[in-house]
């Protein structure tokens, strides 16, 4: 079944180690009607995470530490299909391909329009509803 939260909202999980991102972002889908947690790490996300929680994930690719695609083979790996979305300022043909070879719902360059991350994480949302 999807992840929900208490008041029945999907969860989007916010992976970014920048805090006014993770907090814009979140405030963003809460105004869109879904629940958003925010995480300053991949390690901390994989501490942190169990399975039934997550109905997406946006997941910046450049963070000290672990990075966005490591994160996305770990899950892939531990047999979590959680859709992602990522968001980078550090674009390339190789990290794009990277991604969409994991299966990435999405990817966005930093800046991006609110409305087209709205929509992408709806197409990652609707990829896991049963």
């Amino acid at each position: 079944y999807p992840a929900v939260d208490w008041r029945g909202l999907p969860v989007i999980y916010i992976v970014d180690d920048d805090a006014s991102i993770c907090k814009a972002m979140a405030r963003l889908m809460k105004s869109a009607g879904l629940s958003a947690q925010t995480i300053s790490s991949a390690e901390a996300f994989l501490r942190s995470y169990h399975s039934t929680e997550a109905e997406c994930l946006i997941l910046d690719i450049q963070m000290p530490g672990m990075r966005g695609l490591e994160l996305q083979r770990q899950l892939t790996g531990l047999g979590i299909n959680v859709p992602v979305v990522f968001i980078t300022a550090f674009d390339d043909d190789q990290m794009r391909e990277q991604a969409r070879q994991g299966g990435a719902a999405g990817y966005l360059r930093k800046p991006f329009d609110d409305q087209a991350l709205l929509d992408v994480v709806e197409f990652a949302v609707s990829r896991t509803q049963h």
